[in-house]
């Protein structure tokens, strides 16, 4: 136990550093997400230069869900046993690599290799934000700060539609790719900066709960086997499947969507869909904070009006014409704020709240590898159908995207109706540090 610093003293450096911790986390995980959906701005002109297919498109971006999947599940349950800090930072650089290096006109075999490996070094990026808010913020704050946290999905979407696709317009596809490896690089510095791993590596000891959790200390492995055993836990998991499975079909195919389907320029599309990222972060910040203080922790009745706002949102996506660009807009913003609060609540808060402390990696490790399957399949699926639906007379290409609307709101409500089922599911009493 450390002797050099008063307990005020300890206090104030905690206050400081969990700060740290916090803004490293949030930002640092925006900029995974450039590196992750930089893919989605360039597809079109993709396409047109003859690189990859609408199929090959598919088959590209499941391999980054499904080693994404895998890694979750493994990075999830070493997260909680490593140093977070190096953990989380080498993964970003990695991912930045990745980006750099397909900015280099890949073959077809070739993308598909690194795009897979940016899926298992992006998987390196969620265990440990969260595990570093579970370690330095008390249950009584921590669905806030978890909400706050997940504003980081949309800070990166916005980034990625907003800049990199200005980048793309400008400068052509290669520099989607670069553009996002040099964000993600920034991202890196930062974690490594920042993101501190345990209260007690920086001498901070003045809990007395921490010190009776330190006496009593079962086994890792031991809570992480409980939450195998969990089956709420596991629908959750179903649920939050199917909800990526909305929530990419929006992101990975939005901008194809509105460009092919109904006639927007690349920038008009990016921007259109950049307003679900920007409006994201209200529904993030207002999931937890509102869970916390208006239904005193419980989760279900939030996730229920999300879960509904967001399939009435995809309806009305596929269902307007261009000449009601109002409405589009309209739709994303509710897309946004409902989405936001799904990832907070189906994609991560509800499993650590059902989950002991010390195996919070492993209960985002059960939720991430369903999750990014569902992501995964989603994307080979649309690929899929976009492609079947594809008219070629001339010059001119058409697409008919009837069943591929019918597949993104029937996720959508699918992922409400699981959720439905561990509506009495209450949280994991635990000792707070």
């Amino acid at each position: 136990m450390s002797e050099q610093l008063s307990e005020d003293q300890q206090r104030n450096r905690y206050r400081q550093l969990k700060w740290q911790v916090f803004l490293s986390a949030t930002v640092g995980y925006g900029l995974y997400y450039v590196c992750r959906l930089c893919l989605n701005v360039v597809k079109t002109p993709l396409v047109k230069e003859g690189i990859l297919s609408e199929t090959e498109l598919g088959i590209v971006g499941s391999a980054l869900f499904f080693s994404y999947a895998a890694g979750k599940f493994v990075n999830g349950f070493l997260a909680d046993r490593v140093n977070i800090r190096l953990f989380m930072s080498f993964g970003l650089l990695l991912s930045a690599l990745m980006c750099i290096a397909l900015g280099f006109k890949a073959s077809f075999v070739v993308f598909i290799i690194l795009w897979a490996f940016n899926g298992w070094f992006q998987s390196m990026g969620a265990p440990p934000s969260v595990i570093g808010i579970t370690r330095w913020f008390s249950g009584k704050e921590r669905g806030s700060f978890y909400g706050f946290w997940s504003t980081s999905h949309n800070i990166g979407e916005s980034i990625t539609f907003i800049v990199i696709s200005f980048v793309v317009t400008s400068a052509g596809w290669q520099w989607g790719f670069w553009g996002a490896g040099m964000f993600g690089i920034i991202g890196a510095v930062i974690i490594f900066s920042f993101l501190h791993d345990r209260p007690e590596s920086k001498g901070i000891f003045f809990f007395k709960e921490q010190q009776t959790v330190q006496k009593n200390e079962v086994s890792v492995a031991k809570y992480q086997l409980a939450v195998l055993k969990n089956p709420a836990i596991w629908i959750l998991a179903l649920s939050s499947s199917f909800m990526y499975i909305s929530r990419y079909a929006i992101n990975s195919w939005g901008v194809f969507y509105l460009e092919n389907a109904k006639g927007f320029s690349i920038v008009e599309a990016s921007s259109i869909i950049s307003i679900s990222s920007v409006c994201g972060i209200i529904g993030t910040v207002l999931s937890g904070f509102l869970s916390d203080k208006l239904f005193k922790g419980s989760r279900n009745v939030p996730a229920l009006l999300f879960g509904i706002l967001n399939t009435l949102a995809i309806a009305l996506f596929v269902s307007v014409s261009k000449d009601y660009a109002w409405l589009f807009a309209l739709s994303m913003v509710v897309f946004g704020i409902s989405i936001g609060g799904l990832v907070c609540f189906l994609g991560g808060l509800m499993a650590v709240d059902l989950a002991p402390k010390q195996a919070t990696g492993a209960a985002l490790g059960v939720v991430g590898v369903a999750s990014y399957i569902g992501a995964g399949l989603q994307d080979i699926i649309s690929g899929k159908l976009i492609a079947d639906g594809k008219t070629v007379i001339g010059n001119n290409i058409s697409y008919d995207f009837t069943l591929i609307s019918i597949f993104w709101i029937g996720s959508a409500l699918l992922s409400m109706l699981l959720c439905l089922l561990i509506w009495k599911s209450k949280p994991k009493q635990e000792t707070e540090v």
